[in-house]
């Protein structure tokens, strides 16, 4: 990465500070470029309180007639389908209301999930089909279904309602279906916009448990935060607002969670669950989720979540932690090729466009990301999965907003979709060779109207290694979780000479570098899958270099270590 990607952050004139004089200087300078200025503000944003942090879920348009839609097939006892997309927002938010209906003892109802290679993204016509022919009268959809007009339209005709819970952007038309939450939709006045697929699962949950006759202890669905924040972490949606307090609560709640799968998961990957941390849930768990379904069944994931069976949790974390290496090993290939493609290239564009037919396309969104983070340039990946169709998946560097580029140019596509910085695109054979044309022309245009979202990387401020310090450590943690708009703290230390260069890990293949304070203590700092060749400064013992970095707590062998996540060398 360019040094020119981390600008520093400008010291705040004290007067711009009045309002946040309480706290200590770090701390004020940090809440400051966090858009925090009075001590009001502050005051919200460090100390967690879930009731005023969270919306009535009544607020979202249409709880009113979903929860009175629920209640009445629950009284006649009709056949439910919960419908949840195959990822790491949409399967903790189809166990959501699988453990709510479970607590209820209402067992007239199924949870169904797509299959990501046979039948794709979205909310599929062949399933409605199915679901008729089993006497389903209601469809409860989690993460999808905000643009899949003809499939609501087809289960209408076969005597179904649907329900719609999705947190996507709407494509122009609504489906025609009985209710819709989604809090981006038109005329929604839900105060935050931003929670995710889950998040809206659970709202309706909370609207069914104040408007239902249910023997429900009072604060039940506060278990279910593990759900809510799992997905709210991995979704990678921002960390601001309501799910701040999702990601905080849940984080709590994942902590003590009694869900056997996740304890015997956490035990094979070793993570320690009392701890757990964003951290742990980005890198850590929801990769293995997400595995069940861009290898195998997505359904795998769910049973782990909602099983009460110790012998069944530990063959199935032990299977997703196997799968997930094989995962890794794809996607490596596919990187590869892909940077050896680049290096064959006379010019790099400004867009990344890219496939093979022999690529799959549930790997490329985790390959787009490797992409972007390496060339700082939007990328679109494609490959296919089966017929004629290509599909594929984007990411965003920042500098634009995926859906609107693809908008600009949306007869180039047969479908597209997702977030400002993540989307997936379907295309056909003809389209896909003036497909990277076509992208650097939109993508010029949609830069222009872009806005900002505040994600570039600054440092936040300069410090020295003797800076390195618990204390230093406890203001920092205040702020999280971190995520998508509450960045972690970064820092840049200048000028510091390298203790001990050695890498580790069974491969050798993580990074760690040494440092010694003024008082004798070592610090360390560490890069996985990085080596001493990985930055464009050479790496060597006795060598002085600037470090770009983090700064976290370890909690390796249940030992608290301080030390520093090496995020470049400059």
């Amino acid at each position: 990465m360019k040094v020119s990607k981390y600008p520093t952050r400008e010291k705040v004139q004290e007067k711009k500070l009045e309002g946040l004089k309480e706290y200590g200087e770090l701390m004020q300078q940090l809440l400051f470029h966090r858009g925090i200025r009075t001590s009001g503000d502050a005051k919200a944003f460090l100390n967690h309180d879930y009731d005023s942090h969270t919306h009535n879920p009544f607020l979202l348009k249409d709880m009113e007639k979903a929860v009175k839609r629920i209640l009445c097939a629950i009284d006649k006892k009709e056949k439910i389908i919960i419908y949840s997309d195959y990822d790491c927002d949409g399967i903790p938010g189809g166990v959501v209301l699988h453990d709510f209906f479970k607590k209820i003892g209402y067992e007239n109802v199924k949870n169904h999930i797509p299959h990501r290679h046979e039948d794709g993204y979205g909310f599929h016509i062949s399933a409605v089909e199915e679901f008729a022919k089993d006497n389903v009268k209601l469809i409860v959809t989690v993460d999808c279904g905000i643009t899949d007009v003809e499939t609501v339209a087809r289960a209408n005709e076969l005597g179904m309602d649907v329900i719609i819970t999705d947190h996507h952007l709407t494509n122009g038309k609504l489906p025609y279906a009985h209710a819709i939450l989604d809090p981006k939709q038109k005329g929604d006045k839900y105060p935050y916009k931003e929670i995710s697929g889950a998040g809206v699962a659970f709202k309706l949950v909370q609207g069914l448990i104040e408007k239902g006759d249910f023997k429900i202890k009072e604060g039940w669905e506060k278990w279910l935060l593990d759900m809510v924040g799992l997905a709210t972490i991995a979704d990678m949606v921002e960390l601001r607002g309501e799910n701040r307090a999702f990601a905080h609560y849940g984080l709590k709640v994942l902590r003590k969670s009694p869900r056997v799968g996740l304890m015997k998961l956490c035990r094979k990957i070793k993570v320690n669950q009392s701890q757990i941390t964003e951290d742990d849930i980005g890198f850590m768990i929801a990769p293995r989720i997400n595995a069940a379904s861009r290898m195998d069944l997505p359904y795998d994931a769910f049973k782990l979540l909602v099983t009460d069976d110790e012998i069944k949790a530990d063959e199935l974390s032990t299977y997703l932690n196997k799968i997930n290496d094989e995962r890794k090993g794809i996607v490596a290939g596919i990187v590869k090729e892909i940077k050896k493609r680049i290096t064959g290239l006379s010019e790099l564009k400004e867009v990344i466009v890219m496939g093979n037919p022999n690529w799959r396309p549930a790997f490329l969104g985790l390959a787009a990301n490797s992409i972007v983070e390496e060339y700082d340039r939007p990328v679109f990946l494609w490959g296919r999965e089966s017929g004629d169709v290509l599909k594929g998946s984007c990411r965003s560097d920042g500098s634009v907003n995926l859906v609107n580029m693809m908008e600009m140019v949306k007869g180039a596509f047969i479908a597209f979709g997702g977030h400002a910085y993540s989307g997936g695109f379907s295309i056909t054979n003809e389209n896909i060779h003036t497909l990277e044309q076509t992208l650097s022309e939109s993508y010029e245009e949609a830069k222009k109207h872009h806005e900002d979202n505040g994600e570039e990387m600054f440092i936040d401020k300069s410090l020295d290694i003797d800076d390195v310090s618990w204390d230093t450590y406890k203001t920092i943690e205040q702020l999280a979780p971190f995520g998508i708009g509450n960045p972690k703290p970064l820092f840049l230390f200048n000028d510091i000479e390298m203790h001990q260069v050695s890498h580790f890990g069974k491969e050798k293949n993580h990074l760690k570098l040494e440092f010694k304070k003024s008082d004798g203590k070592v610090i360390s700092s560490i890069a996985f899958f990085k080596n001493s060749k990985s930055f464009d400064k050479s790496l060597e013992k006795g060598e002085k270099i600037n470090l770009v970095a983090t700064m976290e707590k370890s909690m390796f062998r249940n030992f608290p270590e301080l030390r520093l996540r090496i995020v470049d060398v400059v």
